[in-house]
């Protein structure tokens, strides 16, 4: 597919409640076409940023992932968020790519957010995920990672880069200074998708989620505070004119992770 058809669901999250979470983004849902490719929540959207994993976590064939499967078969499109998982004993802040048929890939966070001590509830990710969905390579990133450039740099010659976030409203400006950066940096359509309101903890989060593209352009009006669902196409020709004119990615150096 040339064209890819985004919605963001930016979102005031029930503190470490599923079910109310649940509810909510199955009413949410609804609002949305079925002509949509892509849906995207932000980082443990059932819960919020909660370090109460021992409550909390489920398992992947758990009720959060079996709505998220659900849900996608019914929109007939892939469905992606963060969700507190156990796994042999293990916590993780996993994101659940969900494609429309019911199956689905996923990613762990790397980056665990120490000033949080998240790294003392949950185990990191070693594995860079790259998606192939409709004909597109896309990078799934979480939150914090959104600080780590060498983690997303754009080696595999992915067309989309996302995070899902729980960031808060006193470093909001790095959140979209970073953003714009990751997609200038990686010649890539960069999607950021942060919660709003209040958590347990009392951090404010403010969303400023947003569609950039490989020029770090907005193609998304500004989302503040606000509730709010918006849908975006992006289109791989324009990408690749501008990727095969500027010929950046072309100069990249090259390197070896050594995590």
């Amino acid at each position: 597919m040339n064209t890819l058809t985004i919605s963001l669901l930016q979102a005031d999250l029930s503190w470490e409640n599923p079910q109310e979470n649940l509810s909510y983004f199955s009413n949410q849902m609804a609002k949305i076409n079925n002509d949509v490719d892509l849906i995207v929540l932000p980082e443990m959207f059932t819960t919020g940023f909660s370090m109460n994993a021992v409550e909390l976590a489920e398992e992947m064939n758990g009720p959060t992932v079996n709505w998220m499967k659900k849900t996608a078969i019914e929109k007939e499109s892939a469905v992606v968020g963060s969700v507190i998982i156990k796994e042999k004993e293990q916590y993780y802040n996993r994101l659940i790519f969900m494609f429309p048929s019911g199956e689905f890939q996923y990613y762990d966070k790397k980056h665990t957010f120490t000033l949080a001590k998240e790294h003392e509830t949950y185990s990191s990710g070693t594995q860079k995920l790259i998606i192939d969905y409709k004909g597109w390579k896309i990078c799934p990133l979480i939150c914090y990672d959104l600080r780590f450039p060498v983690w997303a740099r754009n080696v595999e010659n992915y067309d989309l880069l996302l995070y899902v976030a729980s960031w808060p409203e006193k470093r909001v400006n790095a959140w979209d200074a970073l953003l714009k950066a990751r997609a200038i940096e990686n010649m890539s359509y960069t999607i950021g998708v942060n919660r709003i309101g209040k958590d347990g903890n009392n951090y404010d989060y403010v969303g400023h989620s947003i569609i950039c593209d490989c020029l770090g352009n907005p193609l998304s009006k500004e989302l503040n505070e606000n509730e709010e669902i918006i849908s975006v196409q992006i289109t791989k020709d324009y990408q690749e004119e501008i990727r095969n004119k500027l010929g950046f990615l072309k100069d990249r150096d090259n390197f070896t992770f050594i995590n």
